[in-house]
């Protein structure tokens, strides 16, 4: 086995903590606090129950039993880490909380993540937090996590042509050490511990006396091993910096030239309180400075090319970093939608696992296993933004869409595809826009009588609008694990009135998600996944509307759903 010990283990360290594991839902909780009364009175007691209960009350967070309120407690941490809210300052440290800032309350740093309105803006305020070395190495200086790991990809990148590292890497090598150890003897053991579990025939066995044999080390448990590379992973990812391979993570390779930037200036030995003022006023960038933004340009131009993609700097000012950085933002955004272009024509051959996916929230369970080393997991948080984004996937899958893939969403995905949010209110969840036709696809996870309250006006109002946009035929797809029949009656009956009181005729039907899911495998199991195929269920179903009240139409679409499959 690896002799770990050998890399000079210093404990975990932490980017977070593993409450609040997903870094992006950071921003909700933010606005929330922004928008409350108790800005500054978050902690002790009444302070924690009242943030809890906002969060709760705002739906950031679920609300089960806490009789310690540790919800909050964890919560103003993580935003205290990151400097979104001035954290608190204890001990001798050399400076007072007056010296930094009103304990609690939100910082600059928190209100540009609050105000950021595009998934790359966000990941730049915490790719500010994270690269603000505040890690203690045990000599003295401090270091910034997310740019060690930026070292050892490159590193990595040199041996081997690849700057990636896996979840097993993370967890035993690369969050047990820091930048006191020579960047290439920690490259040597990640190499090693990667040769030894490639050679391992039983790989889950070999994982498991890793973690055994490190858990002896450090006197912790084997699981906390892969609890805090979980965590850390996802807030390596909302830096922008990284993205996933397999469980482990890769550099983005549009981020290279920035990264090798980020990896020289690692170790600090600044005064804390210049350190933590950084941190909650936003920590300069290399891009700050025009000659390194210019370098990282430059690089992102031939990325460019890579993509087939044809773009001009002639004529646009590159004057001033805020000049080049604009420019940039720019390329970065076509690559992305060119390489959501390129996932969206993969999906179809990923139909069992957007299947998967869809009874995975249908169970109601936060994980199911496909494979011997294969698992889908939804945290439970965040079911609502899966279920939009399973739906996405699975009409991307259907294939044939008119509007891009990313003008059918409105909801926000990472550099993963991944969703960050649901999608906002005053619209559709999304809109399928075919050759003949639109489909609005609109889901809920809510299942009580209160469904129809919530999403039987909005719902009829979004088909309205759209049938009065588009010059060709508009069908409503509403989607939820229980059709309550207020909602069915509601859809059912499908009429709505516009400002000038002119009637139309509504085309919505009501679907629980294992009915979808089941009609979505036999499209594939067929090989006849076609919009038209969509379509005709859906119109079979309108047969029975007339015919039937809400219970029994429930049913009569059951029954076409079965002879459809």
């Amino acid at each position: 086995m690896l002799d770990i010990k050998a890399v000079n283990y210093m404990g975990f360290w932490q980017l977070g903590n593993t409450s609040v594991r997903s870094a992006m839902r950071i921003r909700d909780g933010l606005i929330a606090l922004s928008t409350s009364t108790i800005q500054g009175n978050i902690r002790k007691g009444e302070g924690d129950a009242a943030f809890r209960r906002l969060l709760g009350e705002c739906g950031v967070v679920s609300l089960g039993e806490d009789s310690t309120n540790s919800v909050g407690r964890k919560w103003r941490s993580a935003m205290g880490k990151l400097g979104f809210i001035y954290p608190e300052i204890k001990g001798h440290v050399g400076f007072t909380q007056k010296d930094l800032g009103p304990l609690d309350v939100i910082t600059p740093a928190g209100w540009n993540l609050i105000r950021a309105e595009t998934v790359a803006a966000m990941q730049e305020c915490y790719l500010r937090a994270l690269v603000t070395p505040l890690s203690p190495t045990g000599d003295g200086r401090t270091f910034s996590p997310l740019c060690w790991t930026l070292a050892l990809l490159l590193a990595l990148e040199k041996r081997v042509g690849e700057p990636a590292i896996s979840f097993i890497e993370m967890a035993r090598i690369v969050q047990t050490t820091t930048p006191t150890v020579d960047v290439d003897k920690v490259a040597d053991h990640i190499l090693e511990l990667r040769s030894q579990r490639n050679a391992a025939e039983r790989k889950r066995i070999f994982d498991r006396a890793v973690y055994e044999s490190g858990a002896d080390e450090v006197g912790c448990k084997p699981h906390t091993f892969i609890d805090y590379a979980d965590m850390n992973i996802r807030y390596l990812k909302a830096t922008g910096m990284v993205q996933a391979k397999g469980k482990g993570i890769a550099l983005i390779p549009e981020k290279h030239a920035l990264a090798v930037a980020l990896s020289k200036q690692i170790l600090s030995d600044q005064p804390l309180l210049d350190l933590y003022r950084s941190l909650c006023n936003g920590t300069p960038l290399p891009t700050d400075n025009a000659i390194i933004a210019h370098q990282v340009l430059e690089d992102l131009m031939e990325k460019l090319q890579m993509y087939g993609i044809s773009y001009s700097i002639v004529g646009r000012p590159l004057d001033t970093p805020a000049h080049i950085n604009q420019v940039r933002y720019e390329i970065e955004e076509l690559i992305s939608e060119k390489k959501e272009e390129l996932y969206a024509q993969e999906q179809a051959h990923q139909w069992q696992e957007i299947a998967a996916y869809m009874e995975l929230i249908a169970s109601r369970k936060d994980r199911l296993r496909l494979g011997p080393d294969t698992e889908i997991r939804i945290p439970k948080a965040e079911a609502p933004a899966y279920l939009e984004w399973i739906l996405w996937r699975a009409f991307l899958a259907i294939d044939t869409l008119s509007n891009k893939p990313y003008e059918m969403r409105r909801f926000k995905i990472d550099q993963d595809f991944l969703p960050v949010s649901t999608a906002p209110g005053n619209g559709p969840d999304l809109v399928a826009e075919f050759q003949d036709c639109v489909v609005v696809i609109e889901v809920t996870l809510s299942e009580s009588s209160r469904q129809e309250a919530m999403e039987g006006e909005p719902v009829r109002r979004h088909v309205a609008d759209l049938m009065m946009q588009y010059n060709k035929p508009v069908y409503g797809l509403f989607i939820a694990n229980r059709i309550d029949s207020n909602t069915a009656e509601t859809f059912r009956i499908g009429v709505w009135y516009t400002k000038d009181d002119e009637r139309l005729e509504l085309h919505i039907v009501p679907f629980t998600l294992l009915q979808f899911s089941s009609f979505f495998k036999s499209l594939f199991i067929k090989n006849t996944a076609s919009p038209a195929a969509v379509i005709d269920l859906m119109s079979k179903c309108e047969v029975y509307r007339s015919q039937c009240e809400a219970p029994q139409w429930k049913a009569k679409i059951n029954d076409v759903v079965q002879c459809l499959i």
